[in-house]
């Protein structure tokens, strides 16, 4: 399964590969904000896509937004920092499929795919 995780920190993307890969998942592409990301999206059809929230050029909801305009089924999950529930719902109206606060566990992270996948498959 291919995975796209869209974060502005080189660090941050790094330890979500390093997630993934104690997950099993190594088909991992990398965008550092949302312009690339949707270029890599609309060019490679990523089965997953972990979004951050605040990154420069196109921030994260705005690419959420963007993507659902294309593609209204491939699971979207925002990994960021933002936890108000304000911001939360926001995510969820645009379209994302679950949220996900950063820092966060392999555990936690796992937990977040696996219920969006299932969720995505049990709609289909």
């Amino acid at each position: 399964m291919k995975i796209l995780l869209v974060d502005d920190s080189r660090t941050i993307r790094n330890i979500q590969k390093n997630v993934l890969k104690q997950l099993g998942h190594t088909d991992v592409l990398e965008a550092e904000d949302g312009v690339q990301a949707l270029s890599i999206f609309k060019e490679q059809a990523p089965a997953l896509i972990l979004i951050d929230w605040n990154m420069p050029n196109m921030d994260g909801i705005t690419l959420v937004r963007k993507i659902r305009e294309i593609n209204t089924s491939v699971p979207l999950i925002m990994c960021t920092t933002e936890a108000e529930k304000t911001r939360i719902l926001e995510a969820v109206k645009a379209g994302v499929n679950n949220y996900i606060v950063k820092p966060f566990t392999v555990e936690s992270l796992g937990e977040k795919i696996e219920q969006t996948l299932s969720k995505m498959a049990a709609a289909t």
